[in-house]
């Protein structure tokens, strides 16, 4: 039997991933700016904490809003977690609605891309596919 990696290397991953996505979204668009390696550490720390605190409650709240924009509301949500990580993080900055856009863009796709080396375990795969037989 395999013993299941520790939740905190979970999020240690996601802490990296998410610093690395905004590392490169602060390099590829002019609108995003880091002023380091550090600010783009804390500003992916900080992300991952929006993104798994503040970003469900509105999700909830904002079903209505998303149902009836057909999942667009989702994306706004999104932008409105970079834009709350620049005004919290000294040294990160998003300037105005199509940067923070692009910032959004560029942090999911390096998100789904760079997600995709973490493996999935026996739990997850039970519940995606059903148990499997021996």
């Amino acid at each position: 039997m395999r013993r299941d990696r520790p939740d905190w290397t979970r999020l240690l991953f996601s802490w990296i991933v998410n610093s690395v996505a905004v590392a490169l979204a602060a390099w590829l668009l002019g609108g995003v700016t880091s002023s380091g390696l550090a600010a783009s550490a804390f500003a992916g720390l900080v992300l991952g904490l929006v993104n798994a605190y503040i970003k469900p409650v509105l999700t909830l709240l904002g079903i209505p809003f998303i149902v009836i924009t057909l999942g667009i509301g989702l994306f706004l949500i999104n932008m409105a977690m970079v834009g709350l990580t620049a005004w919290i993080v000294p040294g990160f900055g998003v300037d105005g609605f199509w940067a923070a856009a692009k910032a959004t863009i560029v942090i999911w796709l390096v998100n789904a891309l760079l997600s995709g080396f973490w493996p999935e375990d026996d739990r997850q795969r039970q519940e995606r596919f059903g148990a499997t037989p021996v």
